[in-house]
């Protein structure tokens, strides 16, 4: 058996991706348009999880700009000129199948941000994953009133992080 691990993601994972997005997100749901969208966008950003039982995870991420969250199942239309931040659409991966697996993307997306001369990783924290995100350098941001406003869709608990990287 072979060890799970990343690759790219293709058009003909999307109906995998939207499975396990159903399964992990369902208070969350997002049409499998949209996630399709993000992978032509940013085809670098995307990645699933692969393994002999098929695929298991995946991970979106393209250029946006800070404190901007993308619209919880809404097309982005396009990526920003002057983008800022890498942000990190989403991370879902099937619980037999945790453990160290989302630091390995993570260092994926920080290579790509890096190529790309952009020095900032951002994510909306969910279902209480904060923690997780803190241990990969991730650091929360105190939130105005149109920030919170946006968290809103994204469920209680929502916390919009941003982590610097190193400059190259």
């Amino acid at each position: 058996m072979s060890k799970p691990h990343w690759r790219p993601a293709r058009a003909s994972d999307l109906a995998a991706i939207s499975a396990i997005a159903a399964r992990i997100h369902p208070a969350l749901p997002e049409r499998a348009e949209v996630l399709g969208e993000k992978m032509r966008l940013c085809p670098d950003g995307c990645s699933v999880l692969d393994t002999d039982q098929g695929i298991v995870g995946y991970g979106l991420a393209h250029p946006w700009m800070r404190y901007r969250i993308p619209p919880l199942d809404g097309f982005l239309r396009g990526l920003p000129d002057g983008a800022d931040c890498l942000y990190v659409h989403d991370v879902a991966v099937l619980p037999d199948f945790r453990g160290g697996v989302v630091r390995a993307y993570v260092a994926e997306i920080e290579t790509l941000a890096g190529a790309s001369g952009i020095t900032t990783l951002a994510l909306v924290s969910v279902y209480g994953t904060r923690l997780l995100w803190e241990r990969m350098g991730f650091r929360t941001l105190t939130a105005d009133a149109e920030l919170r406003a946006k968290l809103a869709s994204y469920g209680d608990g929502a916390t919009y992080m941003l982590r610097e990287l190193a400059a190259r």
